[in-house]
């Protein structure tokens, strides 16, 4: 969220840090868009929090384009990326533009196997998620081609939307932005 949308809202590495849903106004290549930033999906759930995080999947279900960020460095990633995929399907937004972001890659790299970045993004691609990148937010790295994919992905749903607004105008990625 921080790094898109050029904000300071509170990230913590620490559970229930924020419990509310965050939006900014992003603009990538001349596009504004709203960019919402939800709490995270948690398993096992305490019931008492479970009316706290409606507003999150209220969130999801008005999205036209999701940002499915996961730590990658994690062990049981796959896993989650798999209940959040579900839940996603369950709450009628499985069919959702989705671009499955892989962060904390930096810890990644850390680890004494070597990481095969293509052979896991065909991995990803093979269960579904056609959008994937690998980026480090701690580090910035791989910021661009997520701004990238995102611009993509705006550029189409406001070509959509506005169709005669654009007509006369190409939208590019200043990539130095």
């Amino acid at each position: 969220m921080n790094l898109l949308s050029k904000s300071t809202v509170k990230a913590e590495n620490k559970l229930f840090a924020t419990v509310d849903a965050t939006v900014r106004k992003v603009v990538i290549g001349e596009i504004p868009f709203l960019l919402s930033d939800t709490v995270g999906f948690i398993r096992k759930l305490p019931h008492h929090l479970i009316e706290s995080f409606k507003s999150t999947l209220d969130e999801v279900r008005e999205a036209d384009i999701l940002l499915h960020v996961v730590d990658v460095a994690h062990p049981f990633h796959d896993n989650q990326i798999e209940v959040v995929k579900n839940t996603l399907a369950e709450l009628g937004a499985g069919d959702l533009t989705t671009i499955l972001v892989l962060n904390k890659i930096d810890l990644l790299e850390k680890k004494e196997e070597p990481v095969n970045f293509d052979e896991m993004k065909g991995y990803y691609r093979e269960h579904g998620f056609e959008h994937v990148v690998f980026i480090s937010a701690e580090n910035k790295e791989n910021i661009q081609e997520l701004r990238r994919l995102l611009f993509e992905e705006v550029k189409k749903k406001h070509l959509r939307i506005y169709p005669n607004f654009v007509s006369n105008r190409e939208y590019t990625l200043d990539e130095n932005v």
